[in-house]
């Protein structure tokens, strides 16, 4: 293993505290994590609407058109997630370089939690009437 220099041991900056720096940095990070859970999210509801299409009806040779319907809508809700938070992450990272905070669009937050409980209540209803 090499020897470390003096210099491989000091913090960037020279050992100078940035403070306003490291809080626009974490800042930035926190902006890419909350980006990746939009995507986790988006991904998740691909692969409900995946199962509750395809995979449920085939199992319980049920009626497929209202799986196909909510496979559908949690496929939609998926892309919305993944689509919205790209556009969300850009807003914020320019918020971000201008010194600013971006508030999340409240309406549009409202229908896709509207529309989120919507097809939870829909789940519900067929797995209430497949029993």
């Amino acid at each position: 293993m090499a020897a470390m220099g003096a210099r491989d041991r000091e913090p960037p900056g020279g050992g100078r505290f940035d403070e306003a720096g490291d809080a626009t940095r974490r800042t930035h990070l926190a902006n890419e994590r909350t980006y990746l859970a939009w995507w986790r999210s988006g991904l998740t509801c691909l692969a409900v609407s995946f199962g509750t299409g395809k995979l449920v009806p085939s199992l319980n040779h049920e009626t497929r058109w209202p799986y196909a319907v909510l496979g559908a809508g949690f496929a939609i809700l998926g892309l919305t997630f993944i689509g919205y938070g790209f556009l969300r992450q850009r807003r914020v990272e320019a918020a971000v370089m201008r010194g600013e905070f971006e508030r999340p669009d409240d309406r549009f937050i409202a229908i896709v939690t509207a529309f989120g409980v919507l097809l939870g209540a829909a789940v519900l209803v067929l797995v209430l009437i497949a029993t």
